[in-house]
């Protein structure tokens, strides 16, 4: 009996033991905490937005979401009541985080956070309580990756953070996080890097860190910070149906915008004028690959540099520079990386063997250029037609399939009292060609209208909607 209970107390001390020395392995995130917290601000702006919309019933969360998702709410005509129609104008405010990065004041936070806002107040933390919020700046900021840099004017120099190496993290490695969610100030959680390279289809140059540091509505553009302290990636986006992954912008692809935005650039990224796709199984075997890589060109655009260089439609750009390429995703960040002007070594896969071309890359004109305030204007109305719309973005040209980028605008808002109605154009329909010629840009669609249309009392449109495409005859006044 003495001995069964010897071995029980044995047992329970060398599980209590392990136990201990399993729980010394764990970081103390403690330190680490006091030493960034004070760097990480608080961000509130305030907006004027029509009621009705979905602001008005998702409150915070939807301010707060990340980029392509908010779109999609505006750009269906779902930003007020059907048909149109515009609705009274309330004042919408959100919440955000944001984090500094010098001692005079410069500060990192989401494009989604402040974008279209009339005032950013940034609220400091303070050890001996809250601080009086600041009136922010906006300097600039690049809608396709989602970043944009503040400046607030204090009477101190402020505590800051450093941009650390992204590429050297390791899945598995420890991280922590701090920001605002929900508006709870200064909350600190931490966890792992759970992937790197996650493209969650937000915009064309998705390259997301994936960790499972708890992040909420309202961390958006709060640091993703190392042991050593240093801001690894930008926390940017959530998966609302999921628990434990969230994504965040590496801070080497965020550092090297942030400073062009600083140093009053606008953001310029390199452009070789091709549309692409992935090359799946069937494809690769098709074309003689032992495993499908790299991005098939589907088209080359007249005059840009790919067709001026050679390159063909079914290419397959298998590298740049001598670095493998993946996947289309990975060809539009390769080459955006670039500056426009350089000289690049594209590896293409053609005729069943690989190939080296040298391309001098043009700039990619977009309008998510950095901006400085009041100049983002992406929509425009058609008074005539009775419509809202914009020119498409690249990434919604590849999502259509749409080989040609002279032609596609979208509609955003239809007029109930108007002749595009009457044709039973909706919002989300894209307008391809105005009486057989094909349109890009809203003032191109304004001219034919104007010199055609009202001439004739009548115009054609071409739309694509869902996929298929058919036309449309809308009446006009004729003069």
């Amino acid at each position: 009996m003495k001995i069964r209970k010897t071995l029980a107390l044995a047992l329970a001390m060398l599980l209590m033991m392990g136990s201990m020395a399993q729980a010394a392995t764990l970081p103390d995130f403690s330190t680490l905490a006091a030493k960034c917290g004070p760097a990480v601000v608080n961000i509130g702006t305030e907006r004027t937005a029509q009621a009705g919309g979905p602001e008005e019933f998702f409150g915070e969360m939807f301010r707060n979401m990340p980029p392509g998702f908010g779109q999609f709410f505006d750009q269906f005509g779902m930003g007020g009541p059907r048909g149109g129609q515009r609705a009274p104008q309330k004042k919408q405010k959100s919440l955000g985080s944001g984090f500094i990065i010098s001692a005079d004041g410069y500060i990192v936070t989401n494009n989604h956070v402040v974008a279209d806002a009339d005032v950013i107040h940034v609220t400091l933390d303070e050890s001996n309580g809250k601080s009086t919020p600041l009136v922010a700046k906006l300097i600039g900021a690049d809608e396709e990756t989602d970043l944009a840099l503040l400046k607030v004017e204090a009477k101190k120099e402020l505590p800051f953070l450093k941009f650390g190496n992204s590429d050297a993290l390791k899945v598995g490695e420890w991280l922590m996080a701090i920001g605002n969610p929900f508006g709870l100030d200064h909350t600190v959680t931490s966890g792992i890097l759970s992937a790197k390279g996650r493209n969650i289809r937000s915009g064309p140059f998705d390259n997301f860190l994936q960790t499972d540091c708890s992040i909420n509505p309202g961390n958006s553009g709060g640091p993703l910070l190392n042991m050593d302290g240093d801001v690894v990636g930008i926390n940017t986006a959530i998966i609302a149906s999921g628990q434990g992954i969230g994504f965040a912008i590496p801070s080497n692809m965020a550092a090297n915008i942030i400073e062009q935005i600083k140093s009053g650039k606008k953001v310029s990224r390199g452009w070789i004028g091709v549309t692409i796709q992935d090359v799946d199984e069937a494809m690769a075997k098709a074309i003689g690959m032992e495993t499908p890589r790299g991005a098939l060109v589907a088209s080359t655009l007249e005059g840009e540099p790919a067709a001026k260089a050679g390159i063909e439609d079914g290419d397959v750009i298998v590298s740049v520079d001598g670095e493998n390429i993946a996947d289309s995703s990975a060809l539009l960040r390769a080459i955006a990386a670039k500056k426009p002007g350089s000289i690049v070594k594209l590896g293409v896969w053609r005729g069943g063997k690989e190939q080296v071309m040298d391309v001098t890359l043009g700039e990619r004109q977009s309008s998510q250029n950095a901006a400085a305030p009041g100049k983002s204007g992406k929509k425009q109305d058609e008074g005539l037609l009775g419509l809202t719309v914009r020119a498409l973005k690249a990434e919604e040209r590849q999502e259509l399939s749409l080989l040609s980028d002279k032609e596609g605008i979208l509609v955003l808002e239809v007029n109930p009292d108007k002749a595009a109605a009457e044709a039973d154009i909706r919002p989300g329909d894209i307008i391809l060609r105005a009486d057989r010629k094909p349109v890009n840009t809203p003032e191109a669609l304004s001219k034919i209208v104007k010199e055609v249309g009202v001439q004739r009392g009548a115009i054609m449109l071409q739309i694509m909607r869902r996929g298929d495409t058919l036309f449309k005859a809308l009446t006009l006044e004729k003069k």
